[in-house]
């Protein structure tokens, strides 16, 4: 398996640190229901743990879920319920999209909120170290401190205050040493969620937590980081900083792989612009083969815009692919042309090619191939609730 490292900026072979593959996803913020975006992410690293798999690797996948945050403290009261009420909800409702998209749940399912421990173990220790500061009822990192900050990004300085600014953070803090320093906890509103901590009551910041849960599950080196190449800066080059200035150990990552931005109208989906395909509706019309199909025509690394005439040919290609599976041979042979274009930098466009060459020719395991990106062609289709059982998705909150 060879993919392309953000980090090196160059497609690199896999070489794990040992066995198990460990790979981490930043996963959800759970405020709205899961949009094609979401699919787009979540779908991809789907069929490289499948390949990898296939390919008799032992992997170990965790996928967090952001379920303390600012967007959800808001969602919540615009919707006159609780944040983790709310939370737990749109995680179960992102549980059953996954589900219908035949995509397997993580090993690991961490969420925010079960971590805060870990959280504030890890800023204790940066703040003991040096490379944190405390001002009031908030901790910053202390970017200063380590010399290579921007590694992953390679954007100038005031590059990343400005893409800072846009996603969240507040240059302008007048608490802060340097307009990058980052939180790592915050003081809590009275009516926000809120831990007790060696500062007073509050709530952790977001990069640390997939920093904490990163280490927690994979320990000081994961093999292969994703996410989507907006976290690029500043959520994973904070992650980068904080993690080896904690552990010591370099890279944090071994592979950082991101997959691109989708856009509807001209703008990236997203939901502060309020220009969502929302999974949910599209399975009312379309069956989870065809909305798989539709993303993986697209390497993961492309950007790309979602037009409606997309997903109906992709339906109808699915369709086609599906009647010829139903006439095909029974699949015998080695199904390694498919996976060898996986193994190419995870190069789905050209492992569609090759699976629908496979059932026309007759010629290959073509269903081991299927099963490797995720599609199911025709098999039964279970309810919902014994879908997400038979996938490994399981309730986030008791």
């Amino acid at each position: 398996m060879r993919l392309r490292n953000t980090e090196t900026n160059a497609v690199q072979p896999l070489e794990p640190a040992g066995r198990p593959i460990g790979i981490y996803v930043c996963g959800i913020t759970p405020y709205d229901t899961t949009h094609l975006g979401h699919a787009f992410t979540y779908v991809v690293f789907d069929v490289l743990v499948r390949a990898l798999r296939a390919a008799g690797h032992a992997v170990r996948y965790v996928q967090n879920v952001t379920d303390v945050d600012d967007d959800i403290i808001r969602r919540a009261r615009e919707l006159g319920t609780t944040w983790d009420r709310l939370a737990a909800k749109e995680t179960a409702l992102y549980e059953a999209d996954m589900a219908d998209l035949n995509v397997r749940a993580p090993d690991v399912f961490p969420k925010v909120s079960q971590t805060i421990p870990k959280i504030i173990a890890l800023a204790r220790t940066l703040e003991a170290q040096g490379h944190a500061y405390q001002r009031g009822g908030n901790v910053y990192f202390r970017v200063g401190s380590v010399t290579d900050y921007g590694r992953l990004s390679r954007l100038s300085r005031d590059q990343m205050i400005k893409l800072s600014a846009e996603r969240g953070a507040d240059p302008n803090d007048p608490r802060k040493q340097d307009p990058l320093d980052f939180l790592l906890w915050q003081e809590s509103a009275p009516d926000e969620p809120h831990w007790s901590s060696p500062w007073g009551e509050g709530r952790p910041g977001w990069h640390i937590e997939c920093s904490a849960m990163a280490l927690a599950n994979l320990g000081p080196q994961v093999d292969v980081h994703g996410g989507g190449s907006d976290l690029i800066y500043p959520h994973h080059e904070s992650e980068i900083a904080q993690s080896e200035s904690v552990t010591g150990v370099r890279p944090f990552a071994r592979i950082w792989a991101h997959v691109g931005m989708l856009r509807y109208h001209g703008d990236k989906m997203s939901k502060s612009l309020h220009n969502l395909v929302l999974v949910r509706d599209l399975l009312s019309r379309y069956d989870g083969d065809s909305i798989r199909v539709l993303v993986l025509r697209h390497h993961y690394r492309e950007s790309w815009e979602y037009t409606p005439e997309q997903l109906d040919d992709a339906d109808a290609w699915t369709g086609r692919l599906r009647d010829s599976a139903r006439g095909s041979r029974p699949a015998t042979g080695d199904p390694s042309a498919v996976r060898a274009a996986l193994d190419d930098d995870l190069d789905t466009p050209r492992a569609l090619q090759l699976l629908e060459e496979s059932i026309r020719r007759g010629e290959g395991d073509w269903r081991a191939a299927a099963d490797v990106l995720g599609l199911r062609l025709g098999a039964d289709r279970l309810p919902a609730p014994e879908t997400k059982k038979a996938l490994g998705w399981r309730a986030p909150f008791s």
